[in-house]
């Protein structure tokens, strides 16, 4: 078999998700189970999206729009920018594969951080290219160490702001100094999956920024849009770049109920609105009542958290998980004390914080 095989495939760990809720029931016979793992939408998706995903189903004979062009220009008037300046891929993930086979060379390398989204580096180890972590400092990418790191057959820096799994960001400070020092050859990546729920003010505005020919901006719709399983993802960067990119890209890889849920979804203010305040809210509970059990965690902008448990962290996912709570281990981060649970719904908050009491004590 291993004649038949490229040889860095061997050397790859795939990408393990959150644990699906059925198969969690089946293994334990379980009843009821709640679902912390994945940093999905606690509300569900949109109902107008729901509703125009049923009226496109329908359709589903047909071939998606290879273009999605009339979500194309419904994003394009919610961002201010031009049509010509969106690629659409099936999630993010899609999009990171895009960039890769669009920009890096066989001899070129990318530069990311430690403890970061694992499919950069994943990704990266499919396409046999060279990657570059660098440590976290104090759970934040460190972004002088960064700049060390670049040397002239860097081509990539992938940056996730707000961080997954940390909750962490750079700070629009930070950033312009970071991209200022950028070579010019070298392309910076940006993904902003949890951009919606920012509760700071220097954060960095990265749509002032798109037009400037080294950066490129991750968009989903899988988080604060709940339309995870429908896999749609958005690149805003420079036209010219994003030509390149559509080369690249396979046709009809956004079906046409995503683009239909999508499209719906950009109309639906105020289950963003929604979605924001049970977020927020859940996050100062989780807070205090982690603090109430002795347990440090990691400030958050984002819609989990990442919690020291001061343990194994691979044992107590295990024990909560026969309870009928599924959150994430970081053992795949490199983060064996820790664990990652998703800001739920109040019911499910409390249940969280209950089970994690009982296996503590």
């Amino acid at each position: 078999m291993k004649e038949l095989v490229r040889k860095n495939i061997f050397k790859i760990s795939p990408y393990v998700g959150g644990k699906p809720i059925e198969e969690t029931k089946r293994q334990f016979g379980l009843k009821e189970v709640i679902k912390l793992a994945s940093n999905e939408n606690p509300l569900g998706a949109s109902p107008k999206a729901v509703e125009a995903i049923r009226k496109a189903s329908y359709g589903i004979n047909r071939y998606p729009d290879s273009q999605s062009f009339y979500l194309k220009k419904k994003l394009a008037k919610f961002l201010n920018v031009n049509s010509s300046n969106l690629v659409l891929g099936n999630g993010s993930d899609e999009l990171i594969d895009i960039v890769i086979k669009t920009f890096v060379e066989d001899d070129e390398n990318i530069v990311t951080s430690e403890a970061t989204f694992l499919e950069y580096e994943i990704i990266a180890s499919v396409y046999g290219r060279k990657l570059t972590k660098v440590p976290l400092r104090y759970f934040k990418y460190d972004l002088e160490s960064m700049k060390k790191r670049i040397d002239k057959k860097t081509k990539l820096v992938f940056i996730a702001n707000p961080n997954n799994p940390t909750g962490t960001y750079v700070t629009k400070f930070e950033l312009r100094d970071f991209m200022n020092a950028l070579p010019p050859n070298v392309l910076l990546v940006i993904d902003e999956a949890y951009d919606a729920f920012i509760d700071v003010d220097d954060y960095p505005d990265m749509l002032d920024s798109f037009r400037n020919k080294n950066v490129i901006i991750l968009k989903t719709f899988s988080k604060s849009y709940g339309l995870a399983g429908l896999r749609i993802g958005y690149a805003v960067l420079d036209d010219g770049l994003a030509g390149l990119m559509e080369r690249v890209r396979q046709p009809f890889n956004i079906n046409s109920l995503a683009q239909a849920g999508a499209q719906a979804a950009l109309d639906d203010k105020e289950f963003l609105r929604k979605t924001r305040k049970i977020v927020l809210e859940g996050k100062d509970y989780l807070y205090d009542n982690l603090k109430k059990l002795g347990l440090a965690y990691v400030p958050s902008i984002t819609n989990f958290i990442l919690v020291d448990v001061g343990q194994d962290g691979v044992e107590i996912f295990n024990k909560m998980l026969r309870s009928g709570v599924i959150v994430r281990d970081m053992k795949q981060y490199g983060l064996k004390n820790f664990i990652r649970v998703t800001i739920g719904t109040k019911k499910e908050n409390e249940r969280f914080i209950k089970v994690l009491r009982k296996i503590l004590k």
